[in-house]
């Protein structure tokens, strides 16, 4: 298949910039099934992703059909977790704010209730969620914790007996207090999972908090530059009395935050993937349609430079990925979150291949010119989304903070 370019030959098209054929990996149901994503990417999401963005608007309309695809934590229904890992990137391609609130539900509320839910927990929320009948939010992050949420979380839960109102350490019922954070989906959740220090021990609880209770309030963080459709929120947890049968059974310490966070810094990381490949999508079909000098840009060569070295970038990006879909799978025992891979190697994962994002989107938007910094030709949207995934889930320094103390031993983390 080739497109003219405008006063040049024929150029063969790439229907995406997996140069190395990773895609190749999965199986024959698994290409099928991504195949089935991308045509409805491209028919319910791409012709509008440019619109809710400039608006920050949700499209709360989409979730029915984004359900009927049945791509809720792919590894829990059997596919492999290069194929999770592409269906994040394909979507991040498309659009970061829909893949990002993809990510929060699927990967770390749903998730959740899979890891640490009771067999009863999961009986009364899984399946709607799964099916995006009911949605849910991830809330860990405070005002004044990101990077030092773990010692210095300040929400806070006490057990109390609900008859008295008294502190009770077998008591049915907890209340919450304190503020979180830049919480994805935050505005128009049904749930989500809280993260609070328990007065009593000091041990990190986690709640499944039904966002409709008496003293939670939620205002959308505006004026964003990044993921303007993704509905971030602050919160506020005012004497919220959660039962203690909505206290999440598996939750013992901090650590098993980590569990989860692993496995979303990881699809992160590939949002980093899908991110640069979107940035060589729009960048090599400007550079192949734009005249200039009575030429098209793709004939200069240090445009063909920089195209090459976006497509290198991402390449290298998505090998990295698919070894750690590798040792996600080969993993002893195997589950969902990745057990056989280290933080340390997920840290350089999400370090490396958003390094290599910022380095990809600034070319792309240098290929665009003036037309790089209007959302209309898509590549000023891709360039702002991507300063949001250099910074969450752990951010870019953070990150090589963790590599560099896993390589010397030394921890440079106060």
């Amino acid at each position: 298949m080739s497109v003219p370019a405008q006063g040049g030959p024929a150029v063969d098209t790439l229907p995406t910039a997996d140069f190395f054929g990773y895609e190749s990996l999965l199986s024959a149901a698994e290409q099928r099934k991504l195949n089935e994503l991308r045509g409805f990417l491209g028919t319910e999401i791409a012709p509008y992703a440019g619109d809710w963005w400039n608006k920050a608007e949700f499209p709360a309309h989409i979730l029915p059909k984004l359900a009927a695809l049945e791509l809720s934590t792919p590894a829990q229904r059997g596919y492999s977790h290069l194929f999770a890992g592409l269906v994040i990137a394909e979507m991040t391609r498309v659009d970061t704010s829909i893949a990002t609130f993809f990510l929060v539900h699927h990967d770390l509320f749903v998730e959740s209730l899979y890891r640490f839910g009771s067999e009863e927990q999961r009986g009364r929320y899984l399946d709607d969620a799964s099916n995006l009948r009911t949605t849910g939010a991830f809330a860990l992050t405070e005002p004044d914790h990101g990077s030092d949420v773990a010692g210095g979380m300040e929400t806070r839960a006490r057990r109390i007996s609900s008859l008295t109102g008294e502190a009770d350490a077998g008591g049915d019922c907890w209340v919450l207090n304190g503020a979180k954070r830049w919480i994805g989906n935050g505005t128009f959740c049904d749930y989500m999972l809280v993260w609070a220090r328990d007065e009593a021990d000091g041990a990190v609880r986690g709640f499944i908090v039904d966002a409709g209770l008496p003293g939670v309030s939620r205002k959308r963080i505006e004026n964003k530059i990044a993921l303007r459709t993704v509905q971030n929120a602050d919160i506020v947890f005012e004497d919220v009395q959660v039962a203690e049968a909505d206290r999440f059974a598996g939750i013992a310490s901090f650590e098993d935050t980590n569990e989860l966070l692993r496995g979303s810094r990881i699809m992160v990381a590939w949002q980093a993937v899908g991110q640069q490949l979107a940035a060589f999508d729009v960048a090599r079909q400007y550079a192949v349609e734009r005249l200039q000098f009575g030429r098209p840009l793709a004939r200069f060569q240090l445009i063909q430079q920089q195209l090459v070295s976006m497509l290198g970038n991402a390449v290298a990006s998505m090998g990295m990925m698919a070894r750690i879909a590798q040792l996600q799978d080969s993993a002893q025992p195997q589950d969902s979150l990745g057990h056989g891979v280290g933080m340390a190697q997920v840290a350089l994962a999400k370090s490396y291949t958003s390094a290599r994002m910022r380095e990809t989107v600034a070319m792309g938007r240098s290929i665009l010119g003036g037309n790089g910094i209007v959302t209309d030709c898509r590549m000023a949207k891709i360039f702002a989304d991507a300063e949001a995934i250099y910074t969450y889930e752990g951010s870019y320094e953070i990150n090589t903070l963790i590599v560099g103390r896993a390589v010397t031993g030394v921890s440079a983390i106060a």
